[in-house]
């Protein structure tokens, strides 16, 4: 059954969610506003409800479940490692510790070669925060408009989009700069004059805030929530670059689209590059169990070797979540998953160009591997459905339908998320997409000629 069409949820389903509504806040959201989605398992690439729906998980819920749910190999690890050393404090030495921080070691590029365990990505990147200001001396961090790097204090303040705002003021030392892709207008007609023109106003907010100053700059390697939106060709070297002339350090949060989602283990690798902090969780234990990591080089570990880290988490290092993860990161590499998400990134993008072809409401499209996202437009002059931070009654038009046809996504303000698990199918793939495609014909109804 595809979504629910028996009229409404079942006296035991409605129960749930009442209770879920009665006892617990939902993230970004007014209590009374919510509607919970009601899940009672999952397989693969679908969500099952409680009174027989089944969707296709077309985000992989937070862009996290990469393998899958529920894969066979994970759930056995799950119980095998609830049989032996569940938790060990942070002080401890543990088998699990040391096989995965050999295993993440040997895939990070040199010379990356220590990690500092978190249980998810908002901590890892409070925590790279903390690294490179004690390393470096400095205290400013540059960030990114479009970008969102977590709900915690400090990076709620690293965090560009619009989920800043209420959260303000914050931490001081926090400096906003624009991207290379700002939302309504663009720096120039092509990658090297956007790569340029971009950096060289870069640059300029440097010397602004004192490069002296400056202890990092965090970018989401490939925007994540906020548009999907892969660097420029050439944008990460010249980035690199630019921050190595400053001693200012690069850490890319690849929370979201790290561990295979684009095509490649990390997407930093898509340019060439090595940051001197990654951060990771999501895809780590594809979201099966809680795990966030920071990556550094190794002079700034060494850095650490005689002057402390002041830091410290309860489940750092959590024996549990570490061998979940060594398990999950066999199956990605094993399976193929990486390489199978490289390959049918192409697929999406004729997809995608289908969905344009065929329907007025299509203003734009992108991927990398599978990580995508489609914008709409409420005219054929281009206008985007949403403004900025704004909504449009079509994508509930549009959300409505695609849940109630049997898939599951996330809209953000015009456009709409294309990030299925990496275990997906061709067939799979061109499945999902001909229900979005019906469900776009909707959409069409309230397009004008611009």
């Amino acid at each position: 059954m595809a979504g629910n069409t028996n009229g409404g949820p079942s006296a035991e389903t409605q129960q749930m969610i009442d209770t879920c509504m009665r006892h617990s806040l939902y993230s970004w959201s007014a209590r009374g506003k919510v509607k919970p989605m009601p899940i009672v398992r999952a397989k693969g690439i679908h969500l099952y409800g409680p009174d027989g729906e089944k969707w296709i998980d077309f985000n992989s819920q937070l862009m996290s479940v990469n393998i899958g749910h529920s894969h066979p190999k994970v759930v056995q690890a799950i119980k095998d490692a609830a049989d032996g050393l569940i938790y060990a404090f942070p002080g401890s030495a543990t088998p699990s510790r040391a096989k995965l921080s050999a295993k993440l070691a040997s895939l990070l590029p040199e010379p990356m070669n220590t990690l500092f365990y978190t249980l998810g990505g908002a901590e890892a990147n409070e925590n790279a925060i903390k690294l490179a200001r004690l390393y470096t001396g400095r205290f400013k961090v540059l960030s990114r408009y479009r970008s969102y790097h977590g709900a915690t204090n400090a990076c709620m303040q690293l965090t560009g989009d619009p989920r800043r705002l209420a959260n303000e003021p914050g931490s001081p030392g926090f400096v906003k700069v624009m991207d290379p892709w700002p939302y309504t207008w663009k720096w120039g007609d092509d990658d090297a004059e956007i790569v340029k023109n971009n950096l060289t106003y870069l640059e300029e907010v440097i010397h602004y805030e004192g490069p002296d100053k400056i202890a990092a700059m965090f970018i989401e390697t490939v925007t994540g929530t906020n548009g999907i939106l892969p660097p420029p060709k050439g944008y990460l070297k010249a980035l690199r670059a630019l921050l190595d002339k400053y001693g200012i350090l690069l850490v890319c949060d690849e929370v979201m689209a790290g561990w295979g989602r684009t095509g490649k283990l990390f997407a930093f690798e898509h340019g060439d590059i090595v940051p001197d902090i990654v951060c990771m969780a999501k895809g780590l234990t594809s979201s099966y169990v809680p795990l966030g990591a920071v990556g550094m080089k190794d002079e700034i570990a060494e850095h650490f070797d005689e002057n402390v880290f002041w830091g410290g988490l309860t489940y750092n290092a959590h024996p549990f979540a570490c061998n979940v993860a060594l398990a999950t990161i066999e199956v990605l590499l094993e399976e193929g998953m990486v390489e199978n998400a490289a390959r049918l990134g192409s697929v999406m993008r004729e997809e995608m160009q289908g969905l344009k072809d065929r329907h007025r409401c299509v203003r734009s499209f992108r991927n990398i591997g599978l990580f995508g996202m489609v914008d709409l437009q409420r005219d054929t002059a281009g206008t985007p459905m949403a403004p900025y931070n704004g909504t449009h009654p079509a994508m509930g038009t549009l959300n409505t339908f695609l849940r109630e046809n049997g898939l599951f996504t996330f809209m953000r303000w015009g456009s709409f998320m294309c990030n299925p698990p990496l275990c997906i199918t061709e067939e799979q793939l061109r499945e999902s997409f001909a229900i979005i495609d019906r469900g776009l014909d909707l959409v069409d109804e309230v397009v004008t000629d611009g």
